[in-house]
């Protein structure tokens, strides 16, 4: 059974999400211990592919430009003619139907049927005989009806997936030769359609074929680049280069990817992943599957790069602690946050933050964090307290939303400046103060930040349906339905037209 995509797709698919690495294992199995995420496309997703990418692969063709042909040929009576196709571009591309089949541990068959193309350009001849000498130019239109076929095979070179599609064929269902000037030119036309036909099928077969692979991997450059970018930022990187080939079943392909957080040159390894293929279904479009060894690199990177550091000050210190709190606040408290003109909280992580994912809590985040409070330029109180706070996480109207199921909070550490020692009165206070406000406005800064970084990316183009993030124990699993814009598909071949247009 087949169903419908487009050739390019195959690259896109197999090699979108896909950044270098150093090499990649034969066996899938032992590859699976070094895997930190997971993408699994399936069938739906090609399809709403596929329906982009159509439109994509024409405009690239109607700008494409053919390399000029010169030969030879003695015909009799004629002697030696020479002649040469110069200019020869196609117009009008359109393309009927597209279909393929996933072959299970091979491979992908791909056709296209009903490719219509007119190629236009100047054909330049001269003969030489015992009689006459001449030369001449025409201009020239081939009306074409083609059918393509590509066989490609997948395999990891490089650190990446590649696909070798030299198993590209094409089956000319009409080609029509008509030459400009006369109006009934029946010798010359006769004389010509035969070796020019067979001359144009041989530049277009190869042309078409390079044109195919040549689009695939620019979309696939692209789509690397942005993937490789979604988890990273400033000095912190993250490398999703492969560990071994994509498995290919009938209803999905899934790629393995390491996840290695990359800072100050050091890189963080996984070596014991706990990822199954069991753990995805094929209910969904996209699936992403992602280990807290992924995770907790980039939160040590996170601190280490100073990233976890929050500033409150003014009025919206003010405003934030008018949240009701039973416990009573004391004098010199209520004093700064009233009286001075510029009260400032200071709080930031004082070391690495630490995921663990489990079906039963979902996400705990434990933390470990140390805050002043400054009040006109004088700090009057310092603190370090450690949270434990289970998390959900949900993508709500392209806006990242997190949400604090429970939290523990534990003030071990505090002291206040030129006031008596701090009591049992004012720890309950800063207790319910981190759990109240201190969190909540935490998370609320996490998920502008996050949103930020993946709008960076352009992942708000998308149209994204009902994702969920599921935590299991280990890693969590991101599933969606999706909608791809075309519009970044023209906009991306818009910026790169100079590449696609150069001649081969």
């Amino acid at each position: 059974m087949t169903r419908g995509i487009s050739p390019p797709l195959l690259v896109l698919l197999l090699s979108s999400a896909y950044g270098l690495s150093h090499g990649c294992l034969q066996d899938t199995a032992s590859a699976h211990r070094f895997t930190g995420a997971v993408c699994r496309l399936t069938y739906p997703a090609a399809v709403v592919l596929n329906e982009k990418t159509t439109k994509v692969i024409e405009a690239a063709f109607q700008h494409a430009r053919y390399p000029g042909v010169k030969g030879e040929k003695t015909l009799p009576l004629m002697g030696n003619l020479s002649y040469g196709l110069e200019n020869m571009e196609i117009h009008n591309l359109t393309i009927g139907q597209s279909s393929f089949e996933l072959l299970p541990g091979e491979g992908i068959a791909m056709k296209i049927s009903n490719v219509s193309a007119v190629f236009i350009g100047t054909l330049r001849y001269g003969y030489d005989n015992w009689l006459v000498k001449g030369a001449q130019s025409i201009n020239f239109e081939i009306e074409s009806q083609i059918d393509l076929g590509i066989n490609p095979k997948l395999y990891c070179g490089n650190g990446k997936v590649a696909a070798d599609t030299s198993s590209c064929y094409l089956n000319f269902d009409k080609l029509r030769l008509h030459l400009q000037g006369e109006r009934k030119p029946n010798w010359l036309k006769k004389l010509f359609t035969d070796f020019i036909t067979f001359t144009v099928k041989l530049v277009v077969k190869g042309q078409i074929c390079k044109e195919i692979n040549k689009v695939a991997n620019i979309l696939a450059d692209f789509i690397q680049e942005r993937a490789e970018k979604v988890l990273s930022d400033g000095d912190i990187t993250v490398d999703i280069g492969v560990t071994t080939a994509p498995t290919i079943t009938a209803n999905y392909i899934e790629s393995y990817h390491k996840g290695f957080t990359n800072y100050n040159n050091s890189s963080a390894v996984i070596i014991n992943s706990a990822f199954k293929p069991s753990q995805l279904t094929e209910n969904r479009m996209l699936y992403f599957w992602i280990s807290d060894q992924v995770m907790n690199p980039l939160l040590t990177a996170g601190h280490q790069d100073d990233r976890f550091r929050l500033n409150i000050t003014g009025a919206e210190l003010i405003e934030l602690f008018k949240t009701n709190v039973s416990t009573t606040m004391p004098v010199f408290f209520r004093k700064c946050l009233v009286e001075t003109s510029h009260p400032e909280l200071r709080v930031w992580s004082s070391s690495a933050p630490f995921v663990n994912t489990s079906t039963l809590f979902g996400t705990s985040v434990w933390a470990v964090v140390s805050g002043q409070l400054w009040c006109e330029s004088q700090e009057i109180l310092s603190f370090k307290t450690f949270i434990t706070t289970d998390v959900t996480i949900s993508y709500v109207n392209k806006h990242v939303v997190l949400h604090s199921k429970s939290s523990q909070v534990d003030v071990q550490h505090a002291r206040l400046y030129q006031y008596p020692l701090v009591n049992e009165e004012q720890l309950d206070l800063l207790q319910e103060a981190v759990m109240k406000i201190g969190i909540p406005k935490v998370l609320s800064v996490l998920e502008t930040e996050i949103t930020r970084l993946l709008d960076k990316q352009g992942v708000y183009l998308f149209d994204i349906y009902n994702p969920e993030v599921l935590p299991r124990d280990g890693f969590v699993i991101v599933q969606m339905d999706f909608g791809f814009p075309h519009h970044l598909l023209v906009d991306f071949l818009s910026r790169q037209s100079s590449t696609i247009k150069a001649p081969l």
